[in-house]
């Protein structure tokens, strides 16, 4: 079930840039996991425990908070590895859909 609604997903987005989209969705884990990490400092718990409770309290939360961007990104990296695809069976010689029209 999955499989069928990522599949329907990426067939209906364009692809966008996914540079730009890893970037920024980098990015915005980074400064989130700063973020924690500083909250936690400034409570006082030690530098090391608060980057380290940050790391596991961001993962999660950052999938939740950020989902349209990571959906992005999951859907950029789809119709790359098409397109790769594509491009290698061009190279083979096989003949795509758009080729049996000719």
């Amino acid at each position: 079930m999955q499989e069928q609604r990522t599949a329907s997903v990426t067939e209906s987005a364009p692809p966008t840039n996914l540079a730009r989209d890893i970037a920024l969705y980098t990015v915005v884990r980074l400064a989130m996991l700063l973020a924690v990490a500083a909250v936690l400092a400034l409570c006082g718990v030690p530098l090391l425990v608060a980057a380290a409770v940050s790391v596991v309290v961001v993962m999660p939360l950052s999938m939740v908070v950020f989902g349209g961007l990571r959906r992005r990104v999951a859907t950029g990296m789809v119709h790359r590895a098409r397109r790769r695809e594509q491009l290698r069976a061009e190279l083979r010689g096989e003949r795509g859909q758009s080729d049996d029209q000719d």
